[in-house]
């Protein structure tokens, strides 16, 4: 099963990032993850959609070829971060490869909720005319206090943190199998 991962941070030592590796490293006997780079995307503008840059053409390309997106989001001001809602907005125009694509929702933080308010956003987002998407849902994944759960390799060191991702990786896998 092909899943496209989009990161909502480029910060280059991003905990969701190494959440995002974590996850494509701990179960790619089962999914075939890319993670993909927000940090090329430009800005959506309307005036440039049906012209749009090639790095556009190549994200929207990942992303309709794959079975599903894993959707890795840190949260700023209670949401989700601006580079997210900018690919976001590319994905939800002209072609909307999104539409009937299958998500799947985690994040991490230092805060002990995770990303809760940003997660409930996105999933309100993912519902929007322009991305009908359905939302895998009772499987939420908020890595609170990572970095008291995630070694500087990247490496989840927290047993039930990883017992927790295996079965949500399980129901994401048996969920999906109404779609594929």
């Amino acid at each position: 099963m092909k899943v496209a991962v989009i990161v909502g941070s480029v910060r280059k030592d991003s905990f969701n990032r190494k959440l995002a590796e974590f996850v494509k490293k701990r179960y790619n006997n089962r999914f075939d993850m890319e993670i993909l780079d927000l940090s090329v995307l430009p800005l959506y503008s309307q005036d440039i959609e049906n012209n749009e840059p090639q790095e556009i053409t190549d994200f929207k390309k990942s992303v309709k070829e794959a079975d599903a997106v894993l959707w890795v989001t840190p949260e700023y001001n209670s949401t989700i971060p601006g580079v997210l809602g900018n690919a976001i907005d590319w994905l939800s125009r002209v072609d909307k490869v999104m539409i009937g694509k299958p998500s799947w929702i985690m994040g991490a933080s230092m805060g002990n909720l995770g990303t809760v308010k940003a997660q409930m956003h996105l999933r309100d987002i993912l519902f929007a005319p322009g991305l009908q998407s359905p939302v895998l849902i009772g499987n939420e994944v908020y890595v609170g206090a990572v970095h008291k759960k995630m070694d500087e390799t990247g490496t989840i060191t927290d047993e039930a943190t990883v017992a927790f991702l295996d079965q949500v990786a399980d129901n994401f896998e048996q969920w999906m199998k109404r779609f594929i």
